[in-house]
Formats: structure tokens, C-alpha cells, sequence
């Protein structure tokens, strides 16, 4: 008796409860799920700063079955990273798995598929951000003029104002139109 570890301070899953769309238990098992890939370097308590300063090696975080299968996991990890470069925090982490959550709202879970999209970080998802794209999901299996002539259906598709880029408006209105784009934005706790 007594020898319970106390993961987060009260205050902490209050914070993490007002700003992500999991309960105090989806917390705790993102936590859990965090600690796994490396338990030597999260702690079990992380009730100090240490839930925002202990950083995971974007390589590592790669590894979770829920990734390592997805051609743009290093992306997603960069887009999720609070520095951009892939390594996350705890707090990272519960962000990511927020907004791959079932609770989290479509408009919310379009700004970050925008964002991976956007490989070039330049708010617009252009041809090159297009192309690199279709390459990361075909793995290399078409030809260049098959990969132009995705890129080429993809703007004739859904850009709306013919400027050859996706702005977050053009993106948003092809994904509210995707029936399976919340089933596929997931990812389960």
C-alpha cells in the first residue's frame, strides 16, 4: 500500500484533459504507449518539466506499429515535433495522438493532414509537394510521367482557384467530400 507511482500530478491531467479530446485514462494509456518506446530514457513519473523536455529520437518513434508501415511517418513526426525536427516530447506525442484520435473533429484533423502535405512547409501544397506525395505513396512503383499525370489530375481536381497549389481551403474542400478520410486520419488509443 502506498507504493502507487503518480505518472502526472492532478493539475498536469487537468491541463492535458482541456487541451486534447482524451479522458484522464486515454491520457495515462498515451503515457504508457509513449513510455514503450524507450523506458530507459521516460521515466514513470514525469510530474516535473519532463513531460515537455525529455525528447524521443524521431527514429524511435517511427518504430510504434501504428507508423512503421506509413510512408510518411518521418513527416508526421516533424509536423507533431514542437521544433520541427521529429524528435517528440511526451506533449508532442499527446498531441498527436489527439488529433489521430476517434474524438478529435474533422476540421482539426484536415489542418494536420494539410500540414503533412505540405512537405515544403510554404502553407500552400504545390506541384513538388504533390509529386514527392504520389512518390511516398505509390513507393516508387510509377514512372515519372505517371507521377506528372497524378499531380496533373490532383490540381485540375481540387484547385479551385487554378493558382497550381492547394491552399488549406482548396484541401479542406476535397476532404469534407472523402468519406473515408476520418476512418484513415486515425489512429486507436
Amino acid at each position: 500500500m502506498g507504493n502507487k507511482v503518480v505518472t502526472f500530478t492532478e493539475q498536469q491531467l487537468e491541463d492535458y484533459q482541456d487541451c486534447t479530446f482524451f479522458t484522464r485514462k486515454e491520457i495515462l494509456r498515451v503515457f504508457k504507449r509513449f513510455r514503450e518506446v524507450n523506458p530507459e530514457l521516460i521515466p514513470k513519473s514525469m510530474t516535473e518539466n519532463q513531460a515537455h523536455s525529455i525528447l524521443v529520437p524521431v527514429h524511435e518513434i517511427e518504430k510504434l506499429p501504428e507508423l512503421r508501415e506509413n510512408p510518411f511517418k518521418r513527416r508526421i513526426c516533424e509536423v507533431f515535433s514542437h521544433d520541427g525536427s521529429g524528435n517528440l516530447t511526451f506533449e508532442d506525442f499527446l498531441d498527436m495522438m489527439s488529433v489521430f484520435s476517434e474524438a478529435a473533429p474533422r476540421d482539426i484533423k484536415a489542418w494536420y493532414a494539410f500540414r503533412i502535405y505540405d512537405l515544403d512547409d510554404d502553407m500552400y501544397i504545390g506541384r513538388g509537394d504533390l509529386l514527392q506525395a504520389a512518390r511516398l505513396l505509390t513507393r516508387g512503383q510509377l514512372t515519372a510521367r505517371e507521377l506528372q499525370d497524378v499531380v496533373a489530375s490532383v490540381l485540375d481536381e481540387a484547385d479551385l482557384d487554378a493558382d497550381q497549389r492547394l491552399s488549406f481551403m482548396d484541401f479542406e474542400h476535397v476532404v469534407v467530400r472523402a468519406p473515408d478520410f476520418l476512418s484513415t486520419f486515425h489512429i486507436r488509443v
